[in-house]
């Protein structure tokens, strides 16, 4: 690591504070970046030196290129880890970083803009052999084209009627599951198809969408790449990340339980292909359908790091952030592939503020208090605090837990009673739904799709044991203290792990 030996850390939350970490266990300073509401979010504590870099809005600081820039000038930074999310699979962004003179830890902007295009990329993959879904590659709509498209009414009915039903209105320039509408008859055409293309703007700036058919009740799988700059790839195996709510993924694990071993040769052997295609270097991830009948397709490249990055570490024992430093200050990869040899299962549950009960809408709020569950072969990836004011401006991950044990059901139970450990009390979460889904009989066996929520818990409605949570939240933010213990009348449910942690917190223990 003579490259650099100063980073600037162009992101927030649990990835900012695990870069960091990374930085530091291998001797580079870290620096961070926040904005006006982030002043006391963890990630700012953790580094050697904080910069604010605008407003709570991401336009004015965590997607406001010149200012990252002006920030890697003024503290004499040599790179920029970009994360996930805001600018990280933003060519314009790759190119302005080394415009500066500065390193960019991540692929090429040429690689990030070949592969960011949806439509592009299809045409790239299937030159190469790998399958893709059948698809009406040209988009449908201008680039930045925000009026109405009733009089392209016959143009998408033509479109529709060659690939037929169901199809799926697609983003171009999409990720995250943005800019995706499922259409399923005529009737809806236009409506699903306006809508993706409003929420692709809104998102990317950016309103082509085109045509793809629809794949029913797949799973999503992906596999994780490693390359360095002087043509050596490794694949890291793949991961499930079937159990996904508006196409954005809860839960993930690896091995996937649907890919056996001729499959994963297969699958793994078309990522790498992909990446060569177009010349990749660092860390990235190649998703895939999975379709019930066991063919695949490609779905799209992932030009960054993933959010579900520490399932992979577990099996391998690979830290794949230091990886990316490594591989970006010029080092040939360390490890071939006969040198990876996965062990064990593990599994990640990601911890959002959000009411799960009420569409997953988003629940920001004060953190009143937080336990977070630890043990062997238990992670926590946390970008809050005790105190720390969730905003309202942001993507509402707060931290992701993950587990490992030799076999998949020992990760499933070990991942149950580390949910049921977990506290947060001042905002709503996803915990108590991702314990109902880890105990749900069709995951224990493993039978997942993306369609999984929709099948088994369109109705959820919350588990009794969060009651007391609830009850506890809103008596604290009423005033009240431990001091109150004596004389609380607060309802006493069936003893749980919720119900100790809160008498725990509570002095009552």
């Amino acid at each position: 690591m003579t490259k650099f030996s100063r980073v600037l850390i162009a992101n927030r939350g649990e990835i900012a504070v695990r870069i960091i970490r990374a930085c530091h266990e291998i001797g580079i300073e870290a620096i961070a970046v926040y904005s006006e509401a982030d002043v006391h979010a963890p990630h700012v504590a953790s580094a050697d030196r904080a910069v604010c870099i605008g407003p709570a809005p991401s336009p004015e600081s965590y997607l406001n290129i010149p200012r990252l820039i002006d920030a890697a000038r003024a503290t004499e930074a040599d790179a920029v880890h970009p994360g996930y999310g805001f600018l990280a699979e933003n060519a314009g962004f790759a190119r302005a970083v080394e415009d500066a003179g500065l390193i960019f830890v991540g692929p090429s902007p040429q690689a990030i803009a070949a592969m960011g295009d949806k439509t592009i990329a299809r045409r790239a993959v299937a030159a190469v052999g790998v399958p893709v879904v059948p698809a009406e590659d040209t988009p449908l709509a201008a680039g930045n084209d925000a009026t109405p498209i009733s009089a392209r009414g016959r143009e998408l009915k033509a479109a529709a009627q060659r690939l037929g039903y169901p199809l799926l209105a697609k983003a171009a320039a999409g990720g995250g599951g943005k800019g995706m509408r499922i259409v399923r008859n005529e009737s809806d055409l236009q409506a699903s198809f306006e809508a993706a293309q409003r929420e692709a703007l809104s998102a990317f700036g950016d309103g082509r969408v085109f045509f793809e058919r629809y794949v029913e009740q797949p799973r999503h799988v992906e596999v994780q790449l490693l390359a360095d700059n002087h043509g050596a790839i490794v694949h890291l195996g793949e991961r499930e990340c079937s159990i996904q709510r508006r196409h954005q993924k809860l839960i993930e694990e690896t091995p996937s339980p649907a890919v056996d071993t001729a499959l994963r040769a297969r699958m793994t052997q078309a990522a790498i292909a992909v990446a060569r295609n177009v010349g990749y270097r660092n860390a990235g991830t190649v998703e895939f359908l999975l379709a019930p009948d066991g063919h695949f397709y490609f779905l799209e490249m992932n030009t960054r790091l993933q959010v579900e990055h520490p399932v992979t570490e577990w099996v391998t024992g690979i830290d794949l952030v230091q990886a990316q430093l490594r591989v970006a200050a010029g080092e040939p990869l360390w490890i071939s592939q006969d040198d990876i040899v996965p062990r064990g299962h593990a599994i990640e549950c990601r911890i959002c503020a959000e009411n799960p009960a009420d569409q997953f809408l988003p629940s920001p709020g004060t953190i009143m208090a937080l336990h977070e569950p630890s043990g062997p072969g238990v992670r926590v990836d946390s970008g809050i605090t005790a105190g720390f004011a969730v905003p309202v401006h942001y993507d509402p991950l707060l931290a992701k837990l993950s587990v490992w044990s030799p076999t998949r059901p020992d990760a499933c139970r070990r991942m149950l009673t580390a949910l049921a450990d977990y506290l947060i009390l001042g905002c709503s979460t996803t915990i108590p739904f991702l314990l109902d889904v880890l105990e749900h009989p069709a995951f224990g066996r493993g039978d997942t799709h993306t369609h999984f929520i929709a099948e088994h818990f369109s109705h959820w409605g919350g588990r009794e044991r969060h009651l007391l949570v609830a009850a506890l939240a809103a008596a604290i933010s009423a005033g009240w203290s431990p001091t109150d213990a004596a004389t609380s009348q607060m309802p006493s449910p069936p003893s749980s792990p919720w119900t100790r942690l809160g008498h725990w917190r509570l002095g009552q223990a």
